[in-house]
C-alpha cells in the first residue's frame, strides 16, 4: 500500500497531540481524520473506511484497549496504541485486544511514522494472478498462499496485519521452526537478536493467531511450539 493512499485515525483526548499529530502526519502525504474519545471514533468508524488508527490507551470514558477489542469483533483494521511510560501491562493488554503494534509515550513523531509506515507495509496486496492459488490445509481451514486469504468452510477468517503476516512468513517455510528473534526481525519489530519485550509481544501474537486456526487453541496441532527453536506451521 502506497503511503500517500493511507486515510488515518488518530483517537486521542488531548487536543494539542491531536493537532500535532495530524499536522506532522498530513505533511507526510497521509489522509487523516481525528477523534476525541472512544464515542467519537465510534461514530467516525461507522461512516468511514480507515487504513490505520492510532489510539491512545488512557483515555476517560471508555479507553483504548476496551474500543481495540470492540473494533477487533467486525474489522482488521491495523491499529497501533500509544501507551504511557510504557507500561508493560498495557502494552500486552492492548496486543490481546487485538493491536498490531505500540508506541510508549513520549515518542519522536519520527518514530510514529517509522511504526506506521511498517504496519502498512505488511498489509496483504490484492493478487490479481489467474493461475492456480496454493493453499495449505490446517483440518477445516484453508490457507490461500497466493492472495493471504484464510477461509473456515466458505467464510472468510479475518486476520490483522500483523497475524497476515505471520501467516506468509510461517507458509514461505511450512514444517520449518522459526525462532522468535526471526519473527521479530521479519515482523519489522527490531533486529534479529530480539528482545525480551519484543519477543512476548510475537508470544501475544501467535496466540491470537492459534485461536483462529485451532480447535483447541491451549494444545496446537498446527502452529506447534518447538521446544528450543521457536515456532512451526504444520499443514495436513
Amino acid at each position: 500500500m502506497s503511503d500517500v493512499d493511507a486515510h488515518l485515525l488518530i483517537v486521542d483526548d488531548d487536543e494539542r497531540i491531536r493537532s500535532l499529530l495530524a499536522k506532522f502526519l498530513i505533511k507526510h502525504g497521509f489522509l487523516v481524520s481525528a477523534a476525541r474519545d472512544a464515542a467519537h471514533a465510534r461514530r467516525l468508524l461507522s461512516g468511514l473506511e480507515f487504513d490505520l488508527i492510532v489510539m491512545d490507551v488512557m483515555m476517560p470514558g471508555e479507553d483504548g484497549v476496551s474500543l481495540t477489542r470492540a473494533i477487533r469483533e467486525t474489522s482488521a483494521t491495523p491499529i497501533l496504541l500509544l501507551t504511557a511510560k510504557g507500561e508493560t501491562e498495557d502494552r500486552i493488554s492492548g496486543l490481546e485486544a487485538g493491536a498490531d503494534d505500540y508506541l510508549s509515550k513520549p515518542f519522536e513523531p519520527r518514530e510514529l511514522l517509522l511504526r506506521i509506515n511498517a504496519i502498512l507495509r505488511r498489509m496483504p496486496e490484492p493478487e490479481h494472478d489467474e493461475t492456480v492459488p496454493k493453499v495449505l490445509h490446517l483440518g477445516p481451514i484453508r490457507y490461500d498462499i497466493e492472495r493471504g486469504e484464510l477461509w473456515h468452510g466458505t467464510e472468510p477468517v479475518r486476520l490483522t496485519a500483523t497475524e497476515s503476516q505471520l501467516m506468509r512468513i510461517f507458509a514461505a517455510q511450512p514444517g520449518e521452526a522459526i525462532t522468535r528473534a526471526k519473527l521479530v526481525e521479519d515482523l519489522g519489530r527490531g533486529s534479529a537478536g530480539g528482545n525480551g519485550a519484543q519477543e512476548r509481544a510475537v508470544d501475544v501474537q501467535i496466540t491470537r493467531l492459534r485461536r483462529k486456526l485451532e480447535q483447541d487453541p491451549k494444545q496446537p496441532r498446527y502452529l506447534q511450539t518447538v521446544r528450543g527453536a521457536g515456532y512451526m506451521l504444520a499443514p495436513d
